[in-house]
Protein backbone atom coordinates (compact mmCIF):
# COMPACT_ATOMS: atom_id res chain seq x y z
CA UNK A 1 0.00 0.00 0.00
CA UNK A 2 1.11 3.54 -0.68
CA UNK A 3 2.28 5.69 2.23
CA UNK A 4 1.58 9.40 1.88
CA UNK A 5 3.58 11.70 4.13
CA UNK A 6 1.86 15.02 4.82
CA UNK A 7 2.01 17.89 7.30
CA UNK A 8 -0.64 19.79 9.29
CA UNK A 9 -3.97 19.68 7.48
CA UNK A 10 -4.73 23.18 8.69
CA UNK A 11 -1.74 24.66 6.85
CA UNK A 12 -0.39 22.29 4.20
CA UNK A 13 -1.91 23.15 0.84
CA UNK A 14 0.64 21.04 -1.03
CA UNK A 15 -0.22 17.96 1.06
CA UNK A 16 -3.92 18.39 0.32
CA UNK A 17 -3.59 17.88 -3.42
CA UNK A 18 -2.55 14.21 -3.61
CA UNK A 19 -4.48 13.40 -0.43
CA UNK A 20 -7.83 14.63 -1.75
CA UNK A 21 -7.22 13.02 -5.14
CA UNK A 22 -6.44 9.62 -3.65
CA UNK A 23 -9.36 9.77 -1.24
CA UNK A 24 -11.86 10.87 -3.89
CA UNK A 25 -10.69 8.27 -6.42
CA UNK A 26 -10.58 5.53 -3.76
CA UNK A 27 -6.86 4.88 -4.18
CA UNK A 28 -5.84 3.15 -0.93
CA UNK A 29 -3.00 4.68 1.08
CA UNK A 30 -1.69 5.01 4.59
CA UNK A 31 -1.51 8.60 5.85
CA UNK A 32 1.47 9.66 7.96
CA UNK A 33 1.20 13.17 9.33
CA UNK A 34 4.26 14.91 10.74
CA UNK A 35 3.50 18.45 11.97
CA UNK A 36 5.55 21.34 10.63
CA UNK A 37 8.46 22.20 12.88
CA UNK A 38 9.30 25.77 13.78
CA UNK A 39 11.85 26.81 11.18
CA UNK A 40 13.30 24.48 8.56
CA UNK A 41 11.70 21.08 7.96
CA UNK A 42 14.90 19.64 6.47
CA UNK A 43 16.14 17.55 9.38
CA UNK A 44 12.66 16.34 10.39
CA UNK A 45 11.42 15.34 6.94
CA UNK A 46 14.63 14.14 5.30
CA UNK A 47 14.38 10.59 6.71
CA UNK A 48 11.36 9.97 4.46
CA UNK A 49 11.49 12.78 1.84
CA UNK A 50 14.55 13.46 -0.33
CA UNK A 51 13.61 17.15 -0.61
CA UNK A 52 13.00 17.56 3.11
CA UNK A 53 9.44 18.64 2.28
CA UNK A 54 5.95 17.19 2.02
CA UNK A 55 4.02 15.68 0.42
CA UNK A 56 6.05 12.59 -0.29
CA UNK A 57 4.59 9.32 -1.55
CA UNK A 58 6.33 6.04 -0.71
CA UNK A 59 5.58 3.04 -2.91
CA UNK A 60 7.33 -0.16 -1.84
CA UNK A 61 10.25 1.84 -0.48
CA UNK A 62 10.44 4.14 -3.54
CA UNK A 63 9.97 7.86 -2.82
CA UNK A 64 8.07 10.21 -5.10
CA UNK A 65 8.16 13.81 -3.91
CA UNK A 66 6.43 17.01 -5.09
CA UNK A 67 2.67 17.06 -5.52
CA UNK A 68 2.75 17.18 -9.33
CA UNK A 69 5.17 14.27 -9.59
CA UNK A 70 3.04 12.23 -7.18
CA UNK A 71 -0.08 12.81 -9.25
CA UNK A 72 1.66 11.88 -12.50
CA UNK A 73 3.02 8.72 -10.82
CA UNK A 74 -0.51 7.80 -9.75
CA UNK A 75 -1.86 8.56 -13.23
CA UNK A 76 0.38 5.86 -14.68
CA UNK A 77 -1.17 3.30 -12.33
CA UNK A 78 -4.80 4.30 -11.78
CA UNK A 79 -7.74 5.17 -14.01
CA UNK A 80 -9.41 8.55 -13.71
CA UNK A 81 -6.56 10.72 -12.46
CA UNK A 82 -6.66 12.80 -15.69
CA UNK A 83 -9.46 13.09 -18.26
CA UNK A 84 -9.49 10.39 -20.94
CA UNK A 85 -9.84 12.60 -24.04
CA UNK A 86 -6.49 14.02 -25.17
CA UNK A 87 -7.46 17.66 -25.65
CA UNK A 88 -9.39 17.78 -22.37
CA UNK A 89 -6.42 16.15 -20.65
CA UNK A 90 -4.07 18.74 -22.19
CA UNK A 91 -6.27 21.57 -20.89
CA UNK A 92 -6.43 20.00 -17.43
CA UNK A 93 -2.67 19.49 -17.29
CA UNK A 94 -2.07 23.07 -18.42
CA UNK A 95 -4.39 24.43 -15.72
CA UNK A 96 -2.82 22.23 -13.02
CA UNK A 97 0.70 23.21 -14.07
CA UNK A 98 -0.27 26.89 -13.99
CA UNK A 99 -1.56 26.48 -10.43
CA UNK A 100 1.59 24.60 -9.50
CA UNK A 101 3.93 27.32 -10.74
CA UNK A 102 1.97 30.57 -10.51
CA UNK A 103 -0.47 32.57 -8.33
CA UNK A 104 2.31 33.80 -6.06
CA UNK A 105 0.29 36.73 -4.74
CA UNK A 106 -2.56 34.43 -3.73
CA UNK A 107 -0.16 32.15 -1.85
CA UNK A 108 1.56 35.06 -0.10
CA UNK A 109 -1.43 37.28 0.62
CA UNK A 110 -3.88 34.50 1.54
CA UNK A 111 -1.87 31.69 3.17
CA UNK A 112 -3.85 28.51 3.77
CA UNK A 113 -5.26 28.23 7.26
CA UNK A 114 -8.45 26.16 7.08
CA UNK A 115 -9.68 26.90 10.58
CA UNK A 116 -9.81 30.68 10.58
CA UNK A 117 -11.93 33.39 9.00
CA UNK A 118 -10.07 36.54 8.09
CA UNK A 119 -11.01 40.09 7.17
CA UNK A 120 -8.21 40.54 4.64
CA UNK A 121 -6.03 43.54 4.06
CA UNK A 122 -6.89 45.67 0.99
CA UNK A 123 -6.01 43.60 -2.07
CA UNK A 124 -2.79 44.28 -3.91
CA UNK A 125 -2.94 44.66 -7.67
CA UNK A 126 -1.06 41.37 -7.96
CA UNK A 127 -3.70 39.55 -5.89
CA UNK A 128 -6.51 41.10 -7.93
CA UNK A 129 -4.81 39.84 -11.07
CA UNK A 130 -4.43 36.33 -9.61
CA UNK A 131 -8.10 36.21 -8.65
CA UNK A 132 -9.16 37.49 -12.06
CA UNK A 133 -7.07 34.80 -13.74
CA UNK A 134 -8.46 32.10 -11.45
CA UNK A 135 -12.03 33.08 -12.25
CA UNK A 136 -11.25 33.27 -15.96
CA UNK A 137 -9.60 29.83 -15.92
CA UNK A 138 -12.40 28.21 -13.92
CA UNK A 139 -15.12 29.73 -16.10
CA UNK A 140 -13.29 28.52 -19.20
CA UNK A 141 -13.12 24.93 -17.99
CA UNK A 142 -16.67 24.86 -16.69
CA UNK A 143 -17.99 26.27 -19.97
CA UNK A 144 -15.87 24.08 -22.26
CA UNK A 145 -16.54 20.78 -20.55
CA UNK A 146 -19.93 21.27 -18.93
CA UNK A 147 -18.97 21.03 -15.24
CA UNK A 148 -19.56 20.62 -12.43
CA UNK A 149 -15.80 19.93 -12.24
CA UNK A 150 -13.20 21.78 -14.26
CA UNK A 151 -12.70 19.03 -16.85
CA UNK A 152 -16.27 17.77 -16.95
CA UNK A 153 -18.53 15.52 -14.94
CA UNK A 154 -15.85 13.85 -12.81
CA UNK A 155 -13.32 15.02 -10.23
CA UNK A 156 -9.79 14.73 -11.62
CA UNK A 157 -6.30 15.91 -10.77
CA UNK A 158 -6.95 19.44 -12.03
CA UNK A 159 -9.62 19.87 -9.34
CA UNK A 160 -7.21 18.52 -6.73
CA UNK A 161 -4.75 21.26 -7.62
CA UNK A 162 -7.34 23.94 -6.93
CA UNK A 163 -8.69 22.34 -3.74
CA UNK A 164 -6.47 24.56 -1.52
CA UNK A 165 -7.94 27.63 -3.24
CA UNK A 166 -11.39 26.54 -2.09
CA UNK A 167 -10.19 26.66 1.53
CA UNK A 168 -8.58 30.04 0.91
CA UNK A 169 -11.85 31.32 -0.56
CA UNK A 170 -13.65 30.17 2.60
CA UNK A 171 -11.08 31.65 4.97
CA UNK A 172 -10.69 35.04 3.27
CA UNK A 173 -14.11 35.51 1.69
CA UNK A 174 -12.73 35.49 -1.85
CA UNK A 175 -15.40 35.98 -4.51
CA UNK A 176 -15.52 35.06 -8.19
CA UNK A 177 -17.90 35.82 -11.04
CA UNK A 178 -19.96 33.62 -13.31
CA UNK A 179 -20.00 29.85 -12.91
CA UNK A 180 -16.71 30.13 -11.02
CA UNK A 181 -18.56 31.70 -8.09
CA UNK A 182 -20.02 28.33 -7.07
CA UNK A 183 -16.93 26.22 -7.78
CA UNK A 184 -15.15 26.61 -4.40
CA UNK A 185 -18.30 25.62 -2.52
CA UNK A 186 -18.70 22.60 -4.80
CA UNK A 187 -15.20 21.44 -3.89
CA UNK A 188 -15.72 22.10 -0.19
CA UNK A 189 -18.81 19.88 -0.24
CA UNK A 190 -16.88 16.81 -1.39
CA UNK A 191 -16.71 14.12 1.31
CA UNK A 192 -12.90 14.06 1.20
CA UNK A 193 -12.74 17.84 1.58
CA UNK A 194 -15.15 17.72 4.52
CA UNK A 195 -13.00 15.03 6.14
CA UNK A 196 -9.83 17.09 5.63
CA UNK A 197 -11.49 20.15 7.13
CA UNK A 198 -12.77 18.22 10.15
CA UNK A 199 -9.26 16.92 10.81
CA UNK A 200 -7.76 20.38 10.26
CA UNK A 201 -9.92 22.14 12.82
CA UNK A 202 -9.36 19.31 15.30
CA UNK A 203 -5.60 19.96 15.26
CA UNK A 204 -4.24 21.72 18.31
CA UNK A 205 -0.77 22.43 16.87
CA UNK A 206 0.14 26.05 16.24
CA UNK A 207 3.26 26.78 14.20
CA UNK A 208 4.40 30.36 14.81
CA UNK A 209 5.54 31.05 11.26
CA UNK A 210 2.22 30.03 9.71
CA UNK A 211 0.28 31.91 12.38
CA UNK A 212 2.33 35.05 11.66
CA UNK A 213 1.54 34.76 7.96
CA UNK A 214 -2.19 34.82 8.68
CA UNK A 215 -1.82 37.72 11.11
CA UNK A 216 -0.08 39.75 8.40
CA UNK A 217 -2.80 38.88 5.87
CA UNK A 218 -5.60 40.57 7.83
CA UNK A 219 -7.68 40.44 10.98
CA UNK A 220 -8.81 37.04 12.22
CA UNK A 221 -12.53 37.36 12.92
CA UNK A 222 -13.19 33.71 13.85
CA UNK A 223 -11.02 30.78 14.88
CA UNK A 224 -12.81 27.45 14.52
CA UNK A 225 -9.86 25.31 15.63
CA UNK A 226 -9.69 23.16 18.70
CA UNK A 227 -7.49 24.32 21.56
CA UNK A 228 -5.06 22.19 23.51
Amino acid sequence: MYVLHIANKNYSSWSLRPWVLMRTLDIPFEERLTPFPTGSSWDLYRPFSPSGRVPCLIDDGWAVWDSLAIIEYLAERHHGVWPVEAKVRAWARSAAAEMHSSFTALRNDCPMNCGVRVEPMPMSDALKQDLFRLGDLWNDGLARFGGPFLAGAHFTAVDAFFAPVAFRAQSYGLAFEGAAAAYPAHLLALPAMRDWYADAIAETWREPGHEAEVASAGTVTEDCRATA
